[in-house]
């Protein structure tokens, strides 16, 4: 039995590559998943995906310019996410439009042209390795990148820790107070287009919002308050990704896919077995008899 479990959890890690992946995935697990629960809160669910692919003609032009050089390739990224999202602001004040109508329309935008930049410079392995990732191919500069983002994506949420859930409750409270009330929208939004920049290279553009926004949705189904959200919502990254490593060096099957999936997985688990809105809890309340009162 201890040399099953050896084999099966132990083993896979004495290679350095299963060691740069499980560490990189870890970083990514306590900083995105904090983001993920704002978003829901904020009501923003999808413009978690709309700035994923946001970032893509910046790493399609950081590819062009450098090859496969993540720092240039993030820096790209990063630029390009901020620029969509002062778009995107722009547009909704200039125009009425609503920011996620706006956000959705520059993502397709952004995504057709990242992919046409990088079919033009580049293969289809290459496209391929941008749009999906490669979570076992990172090296030790990828690894220190993606720590270094992540923690200053956590040292940044605890300082608008506070301001940011003020914004969640109460928008107008926080406008009323402070003419500086918008910078944390765009704070916020930085933190995002860091995060999905630090998550590409791992997950690629087109998954990096999975491990941010499964575990936050399946929190949902087990806890009401914003800590226990974000603890809980870290657990379940944490244990997507390393357990996504593992199926995937262990049935060799595509490790990004693995994780997700097995994200996926605890999701649709929550929605069914959860605490609170789960079809169990909703069955309860249907077969619990109501109190009867006896007293005169």
């Amino acid at each position: 039995m201890l040399d099953l479990l050896n084999a099966w959890f132990v083993a896979p890690f004495d290679y350095g590559f299963m060691r740069r992946a499980v560490v990189g995935g870890l970083a990514l697990s306590l900083a995105a998943p904090p983001l993920g629960v704002f978003l829901v809160l904020r009501g923003m669910s999808l413009i978690g995906d709309a700035m994923a692919h946001a970032i893509l003609p910046g790493v399609a032009l950081g590819f062009l310019l450098a090859g496969f050089s993540l720092p240039i390739m993030s820096i790209g990224g990063v630029l390009f996410g901020l620029l969509v999202a002062l778009l995107a602001g722009a547009v909704s004040k200039m125009g009425g439009q609503r920011e996620d109508a706006a956000m959705a329309s520059f993502f397709i935008i952004s995504l057709a042209a990242g992919v046409m930049l990088i079919s033009l410079g580049g293969s289809s392995v290459d496209l391929t390795h941008v749009l999906f990732g490669s979570i076992l191919a990172i090296n030790g500069t990828a690894l220190m990148l993606i720590a270094g983002i992540s923690t200053l994506i956590v040292v940044t949420l605890a300082v608008v820790f506070r301001a940011l859930v003020v914004e969640c409750l109460d928008p107008l409270f926080l406008r009323g107070q402070s003419r500086r009330s918008g910078w944390v929208h765009s704070v916020f939004l930085g933190l995002l287009v860091l995060n999905l920049t630090a998550g590409f290279q791992t997950l690629g553009t087109l998954m990096a919002v999975g491990l941010m926004m499964l575990p936050a949705t399946s929190a949902r189904f087990w806890s009401k308050r914003l800590e226990g959200l974000i603890g809980i919502s870290i657990v379940l990254a944490m244990v997507s990704s390393t357990g996504g490593l593992l199926l995937s060096f262990h049935l060799d099957i595509p490790s990004g896919p693995s994780i997700i999936l097995l994200a996926g997985a605890g999701y649709l688990f929550s929605a069914l077995f959860g605490r609170y809105h789960s079809l169990a809890a909703k069955l309860r309340r249907k077969t619990t008899p109501l109190a009867v009162d006896h007293g005169c």
